[in-house]
């Protein structure tokens, strides 16, 4: 049976492992590298936390350890329980207790864990980013709020990006937006600080945009280990305040090149496998 892997933080139990009987010899950060070492080797890592026991127990630690697969995470439970590993003692390794009661919405992960996750499926050279549109919406937030005091003294940098992620081994172009905004006193900031709020905007609303675009696709990992892709289109509506950043997106999407235009109106959900020679 294939397996979805979605770019979002995992929180299901099948993807959790618990980790008791762990020595109080070493130190917490000692116990999370060699964790890490140890489970990495089955499989993509989200986390791991290395906790102190409750203080009614015996001296020692327990961790929890997250993967993105929960395939991983079985593959890793059984050949870890009951053995020593990295210490003389051996420890005690169970998936996560379930709660059917309980349902956690879904988080975005953000551009960095998003990149991290499609170098381990996809390969450093299986994708790249492509951006559409940077563009500085300080002007446009200053014309919005230029007969307010508050203006007079206080603005915002702000910045719209629209990129796509391109996956050519799947011939699969997924977008994304992000806009980010960052607080200027124009009495207090000097041109230095000024220039690096302008970059840091820049580079938090390209992690946006970039975080959007990962959204739209989930990693299915078949029965023989062969990776396909799934497209899912965003149906969310962006919320904007401007007419002028509803025609910057429209703009960004529909004709960024003169040869072409890329139509991102699927409906239906769209799989992909790698092209074969």
């Amino acid at each position: 049976m294939a397996e979805l892997v979605p770019f979002a933080v995992p929180a299901e139990s099948v993807k959790t492992l618990v980790v008791w009987d762990l020595s109080s010899g070493p130190t917490a950060e000692d116990l999370h590298r060699s964790l890490f070492t140890v489970f990495s080797k089955f499989g993509l890592l989200y986390s791991v936390r290395v906790f102190p026991n409750a203080a009614v127990a015996r001296p020692g630690f327990y961790a929890i350890i997250k993967f993105y697969s929960a395939r991983d995470a079985h593959r890793a439970q059984k050949p870890c329980n009951r053995k020593q590993l990295f210490q003389k003692s051996p420890v005690k390794v169970h998936l996560g207790t379930k709660h059917k009661a309980v349902q956690h919405q879904a988080l975005a992960l953000n551009s960095s864990r998003c990149q991290e996750l499609a170098n381990y499926y996809f390969g450093f050279n299986g994708w790249s980013k492509r951006i559409l549109k940077l563009q500085d919406l300080s002007d446009l937030e200053e014309r919005e709020n230029e007969d307010t005091v508050a203006a007079a003294q206080k603005q915002r940098v702000k910045f719209f990006c629209a990129l796509e992620v391109v996956l050519p081994a799947y011939e699969c172009r997924s977008p994304g937006v992000g806009v980010a905004e960052e607080p200027l006193d124009k009495l207090e900031e000097g041109p230095l600080s000024f220039i690096m709020k302008r970059k840091i905007t820049q580079k938090l609303a390209i992690q946006k945009a970039l975080s959007d675009a990962f959204q739209k696709l989930l990693i299915v990992v078949l029965e023989s280990g062969k990776i396909a892709l799934e497209y899912r289109p965003s149906e969310e509506i962006i919320d904007v305040r401007t007419e002028e950043l509803q025609d910057l997106i429209h703009v960004s999407y529909s004709c960024h090149r003169e040869e072409e235009c890329l139509d991102f109106s699927l409906e239906e959900e769209e799989v992909w496998l790698p092209e074969t020679d």
